[in-house]
């Protein structure tokens, strides 16, 4: 199934459907954005790395930033923070640039604030980039890169079918919800302490042990 451009959702909502359904409806259904520390970090440590006009050459090596990409299949559009070029003979999963001569094997890298997350919501992100340049080039890339600005170490991921294939579900599931306009009901967990839309989500609300608190959170939902 291809989508069409109007049906197109941000790829960077993916890494929020994956931490949580209900964040990422509120911030890209409901239109709901809160700052707080860690949003602001995440936004510092991108000033470079979203400059369109910065390129970087370390030896052979090509650094792109700030890529426009785009799947239809998985109805997902953005930006690549980075992708490098590495130079290769393998004209079948290789590029050309006009501003540089040669074949060259795209090698996408995803800046994070953190460290190496509990789930994939990083993976899937990268993996939906990845996707996409294998679409827009009819090449094929076998691993790409998280590099964390906590621990300042890149970890390589490998494309392998279950990654591939959790990204997809993930893209199919954001697009039933989205059509649908239905905000997903909120879940408690530890994580939501360090979440800036806490207090937009209100997750108190879903442990509800009276009648009172059950029409109090339900008629919220439906406000929603």
């Amino acid at each position: 199934m291809a989508y069409s451009e109007e049906e197109m959702l941000m790829l960077s909502g993916i890494q929020h459907y994956l931490f949580c359904p209900r964040q990422w409806a509120l911030i890209h259904i409901e239109q709901q954005w809160n700052d707080n520390r860690l949003t602001l970090e995440g936004q510092i440590l991108h000033m470079n790395v979203d400059n369109p006009n910065y390129r970087q050459k370390n030896g052979v090596t090509i650094t792109l930033h700030a890529i426009p990409i785009a799947s239809k299949t998985l109805g997902l559009y953005g930006i690549s923070d980075a992708i490098e070029l590495l130079p290769t003979k393998d004209k079948k999963n290789a590029i050309t640039h006009s501003s540089y001569s040669g074949y060259w094997k795209p090698y996408p890298i995803e800046y994070k604030r953190g460290h190496h997350k509990p789930d994939e919501r990083d993976e899937v992100q990268l993996a939906a980039q990845v996707i996409c340049l294998e679409e827009m080039y009819q090449i094929q890339i076998d691993e790409a890169a998280l590099y964390y600005g906590e621990t300042k170490h890149r970890e390589v991921i490998r494309m392998d079918k279950a990654l591939r294939e959790l990204t997809y579900k993930c893209a199919k599931e954001m697009q039933t919800i989205y059509k649908n306009g239905c905000t997903p009901r909120a879940i408690k967990r530890p994580s939501c302490r360090k979440c800036s839309l806490i207090d937009t989500c209100m997750p108190s609300l879903s442990q509800c042990s009276t009648v009172e608190h059950y029409l109090a959170q339900n008629l919220y939902e439906e406000t929603t």
